[in-house]
């Protein structure tokens, strides 16, 4: 095979006047012409093959929510479209970070096997307001690059917008009202845990109630950590205009077992007084209209030891952004906790 060159993917060009554009999820592109196209729940893909047995398949994959930066997105992206599917031989070569109209933008290709014969893997994920989205594509000929080429600089993106729209959640049509919850996650993604499988986590999650009161509560996982932790606090808060302070009444650390060492919790071990710390936020209610959901944007000057680093979104600096919780993804307490 010939020597792997990157392809400048995601390059905003004027493209065809006469192409027509389709949409999947939050992503606007031009298919390549003649390709037969397959359509499932999370990944539309385009493939041809010839009678010289060349082939190449693109994917364009449904957006998820963001880790909180592109380099995050980016390596478990990596990891979960590449990797595990095509078992690389080789470490990627990987394009610089750019970045328009709020979206980052880093890409990477790389070599597998594939029928006993050399194929190459090319990776292009986007991470911006809240979501991270990707397109694979895969080919044992280079000749179908320039089709790779034209698909990703047709590439734009529904920008997210702050609309009156309604939100699912009834009580979140109002820019003012922050009643309910709200939660964020984030993971080290460093090599050698993605290499290595070796994954943790650390989810947050705010409870606004109407009488004024919140609970704040923290989960920590690690592979690497004998215990689970779970964080608690409650408090009190007030808003004035667009200032939220957060005043602690209460905050605990506590330690409990991994049950069977698993991601599940054991029994009671420990349990510590945390600092309190007053902070007042300046918020926002941000509607994501691509995947028509509200999110909560708290500001500060300086990062917190309750919400941890800043999530690292372009559009809003020094802040942390508390999305919906999806059904399966509230925090589940200790039974009797």
């Amino acid at each position: 095979m010939k020597k792997i060159c990157i392809v400048f993917l995601f390059s905003i060009l004027l493209g065809d006047l006469f192409a027509q554009k389709e949409t999947f999820d939050i992503i606007n592109y031009t298919p390549p012409a003649g390709w037969t196209k397959e359509v499932t729940q999370n990944v539309i893909s385009y493939i041809i093959t010839n009678n010289n047995n060349s082939w190449c398949r693109i994917g364009i994959i449904k957006s998820t929510i963001s880790k909180g930066s592109i380099e995050a997105d980016f390596e478990s992206e990596w990891q979960d479209l590449i990797v595990k599917n095509y078992s690389p031989t080789e470490a990627p070569q990987l394009t610089d970070i750019t970045e328009t109209d709020g979206w980052r933008i880093k890409a990477g290709v790389t070599k597998f096997v594939f029928n006993k014969s050399g194929a190459i893997a090319m990776l292009t994920t986007t991470s911006g307001y809240s979501r991270c989205a990707s397109i694979v594509a895969t080919t044992n000929n280079q000749e179908y690059l320039k089709d790779v080429q034209a698909l990703l600089s047709s590439v734009d993106f529904n920008k997210p917008m702050t609309t009156s729209q309604p939100s699912v959640f009834d009580n979140n049509s109002d820019n003012t009202s922050i009643l309910g919850t709200w939660g964020i996650s984030a993971s080290d993604q460093s090599n050698y845990r993605v290499s290595n499988a070796v994954m943790n986590y650390i989810t947050r999650q705010y409870t606004f109630n109407a009488n004024g009161t919140y609970s704040f509560i923290t989960k920590t996982f690690d592979p690497f950590m004998e215990n689970i932790l779970l964080g608690k606090e409650n408090g009190t808060y007030h808003i004035n205009g667009t200032n939220l302070t957060i005043n602690p009444e209460k905050s605990v650390l506590e330690g409990w077992s991994k049950k069977d060492g698993r991601d599940e919790w054991g029994n009671f071990l420990s349990s510590q007084n945390i600092t309190l710390e007053n902070v007042t936020y300046q918020f926002t209610k941000h509607y994501f209209s691509g995947i028509k959901e509200w999110s909560l944007v708290l500001q500060a000057d300086k990062q917190t030891h309750r919400d941890g680093p800043f999530s690292g979104n372009t559009a809003f600096n020094h802040s942390w952004i508390y999305s919906p919780p999806c059904s399966q993804c509230f925090i589940k307490l200790p039974d009797g906790r």
